[in-house]
């Protein structure tokens, strides 16, 4: 996925800088994207106050207002990127200025000062008094009162900003003050105040021409021969305002503007350069991360491929031991058989004489003798088969219960019991010997290649044994360090793994407040939280009680197993106090401590797959952190 995200952003990178060009190019360049949009066939202007940049279609916001477009241009205009990337939003930047200027008027005060045109009327070179002020003249004192308020009130619509009347030495002067904004809109309002005293004949000029003022209070803007005269207006002009024309303070606003706009275009710059070097450290992660996962599952592979192979050659070794027995099991019959041929040969000679029938007795006695060893030899062989197939059994529970350990380990003992299997395979065979003694068999000699043969399988089984026991000292060495970090993960995600997600952290052996909930409100009403409370703190005491093991043993067929004990006299009268949900939640939580912690009583921490209700291993919860993390990165 970080693969593909760079990919992507080298394509992008590289549709907007193929066709680079010279910095001389640059101006040309940038008339002919002017002229484009101009023109409309590249569109920059969504609604009155909605803006998009034509040139950065990969980005993720394509909605502006004019301020926010207007300094994207401009720092991108004036950054380090590409030539053709700068000559594009240099002409967007002209666009906005020239043709679209008209929306800096839908802006907030602070954005009109730096952004949009002066009003059109005032000459360029008229000195006005900065802050813009208006003057009034002929102001009755009581209107003065409670800083002008009756004059503010009058003059809402021109939005002025404060009243101050104008003293002198000898007091009162008839003047004051009407403060307005710094900004354009300040100005406008200015102008519209001058023009609406100058539309009804009471300003400057007209308070200069009239002798007679009567009770009408006349205005006009304060300019640089206000702001020069000596009387108390002048005075208060020139403490508290400069003189400037249009042109100064646009030019020293654009100017403000233009380092704002510069300074954080170097910043924008900055920034990006940052989280292009993060998203490299990332891709590198990611690829890190991915070659370990292919190492694991190879890993795997290997491992189930030997763990094939060694089954293999553990069934292809027991029919070998079954295919012997069966063909010791045939040669005893066939010389049983013998025998009561013989037998019954013997008993048709029974009215020869006596000499031949006491011939015959002896001879009945023999093969009687025979007989009895034959059957010993028979039932020691039966006890061989018995002791190989319990053997065979013991060795199968053996390696279905060490399935995941070691792989060398799985070696060892597979040669373990191969070793048993051959030593219990030679004493039965050491067995029958013994009593074949009179069929033409060598006893002694078969029992001495026989005891040696043995010796040597019991030497070989004493090294296997301290070659095994070594192994699984590192094997719970290798146990430990797996529960150590289990438990670290446990400790790490407790936060990020939440309850409703497939793999979470799960108590075993913590009591279910719901249930005691749900059965308190049937009984306690108002109350039913605190003795909810209180119930499910005596039971999670009584789960900690050592001395307390309703359990009982239960055996099907070869296996045994603990299960509840449904008439332990606390759990029968919990479900007759608090009904069969308390007592579900409570025999759950037995259950898990003997399973997971039947030493200690206490409840302990496990990871556990709520979508399929098991126990996690920490290679599905490592999977699990890794996908919640691309989601999280995504959404980013």
């Amino acid at each position: 996925m970080a693969h593909n995200r760079q990919m992507g952003y080298a394509t992008e990178c590289s549709s907007d800088e193929s066709s680079e060009l010279s910095e001389t190019d640059i101006d040309d360049y940038a008339e002919k994207s002017y002229l484009d949009l101009k023109s409309g066939k590249l569109v920059a202007r969504l609604a009155s106050d909605r803006f998009r940049c034509p040139f950065c279609p990969g980005k993720k916001k394509q909605d502006y207002r004019y301020n926010e477009l207007l300094q994207h241009a401009v720092g991108v205009g004036a950054s380090n990127r590409a030539a053709k990337v700068k000559a594009n939003h240099q002409a967007l930047a002209k666009l906005l200025k020239e043709d679209h200027a008209d929306a800096a008027a839908t802006l907030a005060p602070r954005q009109a000062l730096a952004l949009s045109n002066p009003p059109k009327p005032v000459k360029d070179q008229e000195v006005f008094v900065w802050p813009w002020m208006g003057i009034l003249t002929n102001v009755p004192v009581e209107q003065t009162q409670g800083g002008g308020a009756i004059l503010l009130k009058q003059l809402a619509d021109f939005k002025p900003l404060r009243y101050t009347a104008v003293y002198g030495s000898n007091g009162y002067t008839g003047y004051g003050i009407v403060l307005f904004t710094k900004d354009w809109i300040g100005l406008k309002n200015a102008l519209a105040f001058q023009n609406f005293f100058t539309s009804q004949r009471l300003g400057k000029m007209d308070w200069k021409e009239t002798k007679r003022h009567g009770k009408y209070v006349f205005g006009w803007l304060a300019k640089e021969e206000d702001y020069k005269s000596d009387d108390p207006v002048g005075v208060f002009l020139s403490a508290n305002g400069d003189l400037k024309t249009v042109s100064d303070l646009e030019q020293e606003m654009s100017s403000k503007t233009d380092n704002l706009i510069a300074n954080l275009a170097q910043q924008i710059t900055a920034k990006s350069k940052y989280l292009q070097e993060l998203e490299c450290k990332c891709n590198q992660m990611n690829l890190a991360l991915q070659r370990a996962m292919e190492e694991t599952d190879l890993l795997h592979m290997r491992y189930n491929e030997e763990m094939r192979n060694m089954e293999s050659a553990t069934r292809e070794h027991t029919q070998r031991v079954f295919q012997e027995t069966d063909k010791l099991r045939k040669q005893l019959v066939q010389k049983e058989s013998y025998i009561q041929r013989r037998s019954r040969q013997l008993n048709e000679l029974v009215a020869q004489t006596d000499m031949e029938r006491r011939k015959l007795e002896e001879e009945r006695k023999k093969n009687a003798d025979e007989n009895g060893s034959l059957n010993m030899a028979r039932i020691e062989q039966q006890k061989a088969d018995e002791c190989a197939l319990k053997l065979l059994e013991k060795h199968k529970k053996e390696k279905e219960a060490a399935f995941n350990k070691m792989l060398q380990l799985e070696r060892q003992v597979d040669e373990k019991q191969k070793l048993e299997l051959d030593i219990e395979q030679l004493k039965g065979k050491l067995e029958v010997v013994k009593h074949m003694e009179g069929e033409g068999v060598d006893v002694k000699k078969r029992s001495e290649e026989l005891t040696a043969k043995l010796n040597e399988r019991i030497e070989e089984m004493e090294d296997l044994e301290d070659l095994n026991q070594t192994l699984v000292i590192k094997e719970r060495m290798t146990n430990d360090e797996i529960q150590d970090a289990k438990k670290e993960l446990i400790a790490g995600l407790s936060d990020l793994l939440g309850p409703r997600s497939n793999i979470r952290i799960k108590r075993m052996g913590e009591l279910d407040e719901k249930p005691f909930l749900l059965a308190c409100k049937q009984r306690y009403g108002d109350h039913a939280e605190m003795e909810a409370v209180k119930l499910c703190s005596l039971w999670q005491e009584h789960l900690k009680d050592p001395n307390w093991h309703p359990f009982k043993i239960v055996t099907t067929g070869p296996t045994a197993e603990q299960v509840i004990n449904d008439k332990d006299e606390k759990l029968v009268s919990l479900k007759e106090q608090l009904g069969e949900d308390v007592y579900k939640a409570v025999t759950t939580a037995l259950l898990e401590i003997n399973e997971y912690n039947a030493s200690g009583s206490y409840v302990v921490s496990e990871l556990w797959n709520n979508k399929e209700n098991r126990k996690a291993d920490i290679t599905e919860v490592i999977q699990h952190v890794l996908k919640q993390w691309k989601a999280q990165k995504r959404r980013r």
